[in-house]
């Protein structure tokens, strides 16, 4: 049994996989538990690898750091893939609200750091420390660590302080306390998730927004005789004509359709503009002239040509040279009015509405094959990696920093992905996954972190709190984390009105905090929380990195 021993105690790959393995498998396992109604999913992960850490099952260090940095690019670019599409829609739509909002929990962070600072009668280095982990900011410990070897370097310090010890005791809380923010504001104002849920997804896609039919019979005089295409431009909104009723038959309209009395038309358009076209057309219609027999079908046809992403709708010329219509298109589950000047992506749903043949050459021309769908796009992956990698390295100087500030491995990826997965046609790169590719990848990432943490803290954590004053760390991290979340989380519900699923989002993004992070997503049922996440990254990553170095600095 040497074997199993030198397995269990030589440092080798296969003892790190197995390490990685146990504590993983164990983490899940037991975050599915639920406890008075709450259950910390694949965060337990991270208390699993303090725990072994504990009891002596260690990694080699370069393997560990590579399986955490690894594991973070991997999450973060995930996540910047799959909510790239809402970034910018978030962005314009109270996208500076909530930076806003997320600076004022930065700051007073820096305020209790301050605090504790002078009350708590302990160093300004410690401090910083504390308040990293309590943020659970690695970049920000880097960039404190970095300041004081720069200070020491010019003698305001005998020797460089170690302060990594205050981060590994205010990280595991830092981690629990952000998910216990969620759950302490969700218990205040007793939110419902379904209905906020509903709620939210009722703000950001409203209603009477999404793409609906209406049948409208036209008997306004004015419109008799004349071309669907010079009526089109006076209705002012995306409308598109998909079928027409007339003495008994369906005729298929294009541009050069007259309109005749009596005429029933199925327009596909926002919800909200039905009561204006009924007005400018007609009358609404009560026959549904989708069950009059006729030669015409409608049909899902999912685009799977890499070479058609990026192109516009109109430019494939589908209603001239094929008799056709595509009346709504599906992108990662928002459906939206077809219009002829909307760039194509890979895995887009089309309504195509015609003649069974023409429908099947169309369904050929865009390529609607499962089969290559499901064939994962690795080249954009590794490529976006490798570009978030050279942008988030780039260094940043500010005059009055000794340290050039940087985007670092969980920044550069996030914001590349983000760009890739909007504008990555431009440059031939499709990065299209299947949400269960994304979800396995974005999973697989967030657990190799998290276990990677937990075992480099668990050896000293212990002994740390041991000796009494990692209480007393772990009390000021605990303070720093909770007091300025649930105080904008609060102000965030009460005063602004914002939505439960927004807040969520906001606490994780101004943490940067990816295991709170993916707690929101797990309650919220969907992403919604990583659209927030994503938009108030960025500001937030700069200014943590920005504010340790500065607190550093000011108070030597």
């Amino acid at each position: 049994m040497q074997w199993l021993t030198d397995l269990f105690t030589n440092d080798s790959i296969a003892h790190a996989v197995m390490v990685y393995s146990i504590v993983i498998a164990l983490g899940i396992g037991l975050g599915k538990i639920k406890v008075f109604g709450v259950s910390l999913g694949i965060t337990l992960v991270l208390f699993v690898g303090i725990f072994a850490g504990h009891i002596g099952l260690s990694i080699n260090h370069q393997v560990l750091e590579f399986a955490r940095e690894f594991g973070l690019i991997l999450f973060v670019f995930s996540i910047g893939l799959q909510v790239g599409a809402g970034f910018f829609s978030s962005l314009r739509h109270g996208g500076m609200t909530l930076n806003l909002l997320a600076l004022g929990i930065i700051l007073l962070h820096a305020g209790m750091t301050i605090l504790i600072h002078f009350i708590g009668n302990i160093s300004m280095p410690v401090a910083v420390c504390i308040m990293s982990g309590a943020v659970t900011n690695t970049p920000g410990l880097g960039a404190a660590q970095e300041a004081i070897r720069q200070l020491s370097a010019g003698g305001a310090y005998a020797e460089i302080p170690d302060i990594g010890l205050g981060y590994a005791v205010a990280y595991p809380f830092g981690v629990f306390g952000i998910i216990l923010s969620m759950i302490l504001i969700r218990n205040i104002f007793r939110i419902h998730l379904t209905t906020e849920i509903q709620a939210f997804n009722q703000q950001k896609f409203p209603i009477e927004e999404l793409p609906d039919q209406i049948f409208i019979e036209v008997t306004q005089p004015a419109l008799f005789g004349r071309k669907i295409s010079d009526i089109v431009p006076e209705l002012r909104t995306e409308v598109i004509f998909s079928r027409l009723y007339r003495k008994g038959e369906i005729v298929f309209p294009d541009k050069g359709t007259l309109l005749l009395e009596g005429d029933i038309v199925l327009i596909i358009s926002q919800r909200s503009n039905h009561e204006m076209l009924v007005g400018k057309l007609g009358k609404e219609s009560a026959l549904d002239v989708r069950t009059v027999p006729c030669k015409l079908m409608s049909k899902q046809v999912i685009v799977t040509r890499t070479r058609l992403a990026g192109q516009t709708l109109g430019s494939l010329r589908l209603r001239s040279n094929y008799g056709v219509n595509i009346t709504r298109i599906n992108r990662a589950g928002i459906e939206f009015v077809a219009n002829p000047n909307l760039r194509l992506q890979v895995g887009d749903k089309l309504t195509v509405v015609g003649e069974e043949d023409n429908v099947d050459k169309v369904a050929g021309i865009l390529g609607n094959s499962l089969k290559r769908l499901n064939e994962p796009n690795l080249v954009p992956i590794f490529i976006g990696i490798l570009m978030g990698i050279l942008l988030g390295s780039i260094p940043v100087f500010i005059p009055g920093i000794p340290t050039p500030i940087r985007l670092g491995m969980a920044g550069g990826p996030l914001i590349v992905a983000i760009l890739i997965s909007n504008f990555g046609y431009k440059i031939s790169l499709v990065s299209y996954t299947t949400p269960s590719a994304n979800l396995m990848l974005r999973e697989i990432g967030i657990v190799l972190f998290l276990a990677s943490v937990g075992i480099k803290a668990g050896d000293k954590f212990i002994p740390t709190l041991a000796s009494g004053e990692g209480f007393i760390w772990m009390g000021y991290g605990a303070a720093i984390t909770i007091i300025p979340l649930l105080l904008v989380g609060v102000f965030s519900r009460k005063i602004l009105r914002k939505n439960f699923i927004e807040i969520c989002g906001l606490l994780a993004g101004s943490t940067t905090d990816p295991p709170a992070l993916a707690y929101a997503n797990s309650i919220a049922g969907s992403d919604a929380p990583a659209i927030t996440y994503a938009t108030v990254y960025p500001m937030t990553m700069f200014l943590r990195v920005l504010v340790a170095q500065l607190l550093i600095i000011l108070f030597v």
